[in-house]
C-alpha cells in the first residue's frame, strides 16, 4: 500500500451550479473508511496541490451501516461511505452524489422522494395504540424471516441508483415495493392491503421493472427485493383480475 491515499471528489456548491473536481492526499491509515477520510478532509480542506477550499459537505450518522444517510457512488458504485475501506478501493478513489437525486451541495442529495414513495404506497400500518386488540395472530417462521429481510431497509437509495429504469416521475422503485410486501405480509397490515396495492399500480408503478435486477446486487442489507417485486406483481395481476370479474 502506498504511503498517501489520493481522493478525488465530485463538487457543486449549490443545486443549480456546475459540478467540479477537487483531488485530496491524505497519509495512508489501515481500516480507515470513506467517511473518516472525508472528515479529515473537513478538518483541513486543502487539496492536493496546496490550494485551500472549502469542507466537503456530505450527509452521515451512524457510522454502523444502519441509517442509510451516508450512501453515495464510490468508485462508480452506488454504497455506503461508511463501509467502503480505503484498503479495498482502486485508487484515485472517486467519490460522487448520486445521480437520481437533486444535488444539495456536494455529496449531499436530496432524497425526499423516497418518503414520499412511501406515503403513496401507505407503507404504515395506521395503528394508534389508543385501544387493545388483543394478542396478534402467529406467523408462519418463513414469513417471519422474509418480513425482517424487508424491515432491515436503510432507505439509503442504493437500489434506486442502480437501477437503470428508475426516476422520480417514471418508476416507484424497489424500495417502495419491498415496503408494500413488507406490510400486506402482516395479519394487521393486511387490512390496507388493496390501498397499498393500488399505490403501485399506477403509470409509475410495478409494471415499469425492467428486471435487470442492479438493486439486489447494490443494497447493504442484503434485501430480497427481486423476490419482493415477483411477488407484489403477483398480487396486483390478482387484484385487477378479481376487481373486473366484479364489475
Amino acid at each position: 500500500m502506498a504511503n498517501n491515499v489520493i481522493i478525488k471528489i465530485k463538487r457543486q456548491n449549490t443545486p443549480d451550479s456546475k459540478s467540479y473536481w477537487e483531488e485530496f492526499e491524505l497519509p495512508y491509515k489501515p481500516g480507515r473508511n470513506v467517511t473518516s477520510a472525508l472528515m479529515e478532509i473537513a478538518a483541513n480542506p486543502v487539496t492536493r496541490d496546496g490550494k485551500k477550499t472549502t469542507p466537503i459537505t456530505y450527509d452521515s450518522n451512524c457510522l454502523e451501516e444502519v441509517c442509510g444517510s451516508c450512501a453515495m457512488l464510490v468508485n462508480g458504485k452506488a454504497r455506503m461511505a461508511c463501509s467502503a475501506l480505503l484498503d479495498n478501493l482502486d485508487q484515485p478513489i472517486r467519490l460522487e452524489p448520486f445521480s437520481k437525486f437533486p444535488v444539495v451541495r456536494d455529496l449531499a442529495t436530496d432524497r425526499g422522494v423516497i418518503f414520499d414513495n412511501l406515503k403513496a404506497v401507505k407503507a404504515w400500518v395506521p395503528v394508534d395504540g389508543s385501544y387493545d386488540l388483543g394478542p396478534g395472530p402467529r406467523m408462519d417462521q418463513e414469513d417471519v424471516q422474509e418480513r425482517y429481510a424487508y424491515s432491515r431497509c436503510m432507505t439509503c437509495g442504493c437500489c434506486l441508483e442502480a437501477c437503470p429504469q428508475y426516476d422520480e416521475d417514471h418508476y416507484i422503485g424497489p424500495q417502495a415495493i419491498a415496503q408494500v410486501r413488507l406490510f400486506n405480509m402482516h395479519p394487521t397490515g393486511t387490512m390496507n392491503r388493496d390501498e397499498r396495492l393500488e399505490g403501485i399500480m399506477g403509470e409509475d408503478g410495478i409494471t415499469n421493472c425492467g428486471n435487470a435486477q442492479n438493486c439486489v446486487k447494490v443494497c447493504p442489507m442484503n434485501i430480497p427485493l427481486t423476490k419482493a417485486i415477483y411477488e407484489e406483481n403477483r398480487e396486483t395481476v390478482l387484484y385487477g383480475l378479481l376487481g373486473w370479474l366484479k364489475k
